[in-house]
């Protein structure tokens, strides 16, 4: 991840100055800002490649900026909150946010996480995937069913990335969660339900009889053509 653009963003002066001597002795470059505004300003002018959100900011909060960033980036956010927050870390997950640490952390466990975050990002060149006329463009991050656009949202196309990648292999719901949401969701198998659920409605032709994405009770799922 060397060279790669972290946008850090917490209104305590003390913890910005650490995490960017961390991230810069971690090998990458940084970008600083102590507001939600700010934030906002610095990632147009300066796209990242990854954002560090904190939730608790002045003026803007970290849900708004995150669920702004969706509108026009892809960049993977990893927020920092504390104990007590945690329907703020709730919202910031459903505008888009990529994972979560909780104040006061460890750096190893932060640059971790953010690493895997970034993992889970598509990087240029990854190929155009079809699965018997479901087409899963990496790079574009773009889904076509027998050539017609099927909008995800982040998370959604996560999911189905890693199924595509892993095309006819059996993913339990604990590795499943661990790839797309982080290894702090190993065990939120009603959560994998509802977005499974959600993915089959906009992927298959009939949901309740899918064809593409197929569940392996009491295991997990896999991603093949049923009808081959």
């Amino acid at each position: 991840m060397s060279g790669t653009r972290i946008l850090v963003v917490d209104d305590e002066p003390q913890i910005l100055r650490a995490l960017e001597t961390t991230l810069r002795g971690a090998g990458y470059e940084v970008e600083t800002a102590a507001t939600g505004e700010d934030a906002l300003t610095q990632a147009a002018v300066h796209p990242p490649e990854g954002v560090i959100l904190d939730l608790v900011l002045p003026g803007k909060s970290g849900v708004e900026v995150c669920r702004e960033l969706r509108d026009w980036s892809d960049a993977p956010v990893v927020v920092l909150s504390v104990v007590g927050e945690e329907s703020e870390k709730v919202a910031a997950l459903d505008a888009g946010a990529d994972d979560y640490v909780t104040k006061p952390f460890g750096v190893d466990e932060l640059l971790a996480r953010l690493r895997a975050a970034l993992r889970r990002v598509a990087p240029p060149g990854e190929p155009v995937l079809e699965i018997a006329g479901l087409e899963i463009d990496l790079e574009k991050r773009a889904v076509h069913r027998n050539g017609e656009l099927i909008q995800l949202t982040p998370h959604e196309f996560a999911l189905l990335r890693l199924f595509a990648l892993n095309e006819g292999k059996l993913l339990t719901h604990r590795t499943i969660l661990r790839e797309v949401w982080g290894p702090a969701y190993q065990t939120e198998s009603h959560y994998l339900h509802v977005y499974i659920s959600q993915l089959r409605h906009k992927i298959e032709q009939d949901p309740a009889r899918p064809r593409y994405l197929l569940t392996e009770t009491g295991a997990g799922y896999r991603l093949v053509d049923s009808k081959s």
